[in-house]
Formats: structure tokens, sequence, C-alpha cells
């Protein structure tokens, strides 16, 4: 290929087409489990977390539920990757080779997410009231207004799996994004990488993070994934109270696992009878969702 900018031109429209397909190979996961916010600034901060509102029968005036009940801010990070392409390759009309690797640029990106929120589900950082996420110190107000811990982890040194409701508009993770991923060139004879090195860049850029929403919605577990196990976590969600004792209403929606409890997983909850033969009562009780970057 004769290097001109026509041509140059062109194979900037091959290459991010194949970064177009790769987008679309990926079937991104986070949506099930995480909340996206938009981001305008350079960190948001979600003062609201910490209140779950329901209605209360009205005597006297109203009782205002304040949004700033918590500091808890998600600052937004930048994420790159870049492929460089020797011109000799172009010259040579060697560049076809190349192709895949824009097309796996593509699935990267699209899986990015995923990689983010199920990632931070595994680190167990800390959430709003400064406990981890998953954790046995989450302060709750009981009944007399005094301040008890709750805990959503089931303890148990085994591969960890997750019972988590799904259902409500805030998601147990927050996916904060700032900017798409933006696919440009760095390919002008005059630019300093074409120059030096002889080499023609091709790159994506994207601002986001991964925060933690409502503990509440979340069960984590360490303990063999059985039928004892999973009834037990799934109880722990569905039972469980907020400030004053009052019900959340939480229902329960998926099971989430790494690959290496996928089976398991599919025995316990697609299964018409339980390993004694007799009838399954978790048959069909939640969704399972399996994430590799729970590994």
């Amino acid at each position: 290929m004769i290097i001109n900018q026509g041509n140059l031109k062109t194979l900037y429209v091959a290459f991010k087409a194949a970064f177009q397909g790769g987008l679309g190979q990926a079937a991104p996961q986070y949506g099930t489990v995480a909340t996206t916010v938009p981001s305008t600034t350079g960190s948001e901060e979600y003062g609201w977390l910490g209140k779950l509102p329901s209605l209360r029968e009205w005597l006297g005036e109203r009782v205002i539920n304040g949004i700033t009940t918590s500091g808890y801010t998600i600052k937004n990070k930048q994420f790159e990757l870049t492929i460089g392409v020797p011109r000799p390759a172009i010259e040579d009309d060697q560049y076809g080779v190349y192709t895949p690797l824009f097309t796996e640029m593509g699935r990267s990106s699209a899986a990015h997410p995923d990689e983010l929120v199920f990632g931070a589900m595994a680190a167990n950082g800390n959430c709003y009231d400064g406990a981890a996420f998953f954790s046995g110190a989450h302060p709750v107000l009981n009944g007399n207004g005094k301040a008890v811990n709750q805990s959503n982890d089931m303890g148990g040194a085994g591969t960890a799996w997750y019972v988590l409701d799904n259902s409500r508009a805030l998601k147990p993770m927050i996916f904060q994004q700032r900017k798409s991923a933006n696919f440009v060139a760095k390919d002008r004879e005059t630019d300093d990488n074409v120059f030096d090195r002889n080499e023609f860049r091709y790159g994506i850029d994207t601002r986001d993070n991964v925060g933690y929403g409502f503990w509440q919605m979340a069960v984590r577990s360490g303990q063999t994934l059985d039928e004892a196990g999973l009834t037990a976590a799934i109880t722990a969600l569905t039972s469980r109270k907020g400030d004053y004792n009052r019900p959340l209403g939480l229902v329960g929606t998926h099971l989430v696992v790494p690959p290496t409890l996928e089976f398991a997983a599919t025995a316990l909850l697609k299964n018409a009878f339980n390993a004694a033969g007799a009838t399954n009562t978790l048959a069909g009780r939640l969704q399972i969702l399996v994430s590799p970057w729970l590994s």
C-alpha cells in the first residue's frame, strides 16, 4: 500500500470497523447486577446511600428523608488500550494480520465494565457505611433506635458465591460512566510515533469506575454451594430488616457464581429432583449468572 492520507484514512475506517465488530462479540453481564450512573465530573458523591425509603402512615407533619447520609464518593479512572502497526507492514500490504487485534480490542472494550464490576464484587471493598461490602459489621438501628451490626456474609473458606436482589432501581453494584470508549489514531507522517518509531498507532480510552450500592441487597457465602447453604443465603437476604426492624421486602433474583461452580448451581436450580430424589424446592427459584471475572 502506498502511504498517503487517503489510504491511511481507508485503513483507519477498516480498523475501526473491526473494532466495532468486536463490540458485539461480548455479551455484557454487568447490567444485571450494577446500575449504570452517568457521570459529568471527575467524581460523583452518593450521599443518598444509606436510605431505603418506604411509606409511613401520615400522622402529624411529614418526616423528611434527608439525602445527605454518607460521604461515599466514586472517582472516575482512566483506562486505555493501544495497538501499534509497523509502517513496513502497511507498505507490504500485511496490515490484514492486525485486523483480528482490533476486533479483540472491541471485545475487550465491551467486557471492560464486567471486569470492573465483578472484580470489585470479588475484591469486597468498602461501601457507604465504611465497612466492607460483604461484612458482619453493618450498623442498623434496632427497634429501640440502638445501632446493632448486621451481616451479609455467610462465612466459609471455600469458593465465594453470591445471592443478589437485582429487582430494584438501584442494584447492588454501581458502574459509573464518564466517557465511553473512543477510537482514535495517530497515523500522520508528522506524528512522533511515525517519524521516530516508524509505527502507526490506534487506541481507545475510557473514563469510568465502579462502586458499591446497598449491601442489603447482596449475600456472599464461602460455604459449600448445596441445598442447605443456598436456602440459608436466600433466607438471610429475604428476611433482612432495615432501621427500626422495618422489613425491606427483598426477594432474591440471581445466584452469581464463578465458572467452577456453574454445574453445582445448575444442579440446584434447574433439576426437578434433588440428590435424594425428592422434589427440588429450589428449582427455578433464582436465575444463574456465571461470571469468568470472579475466577
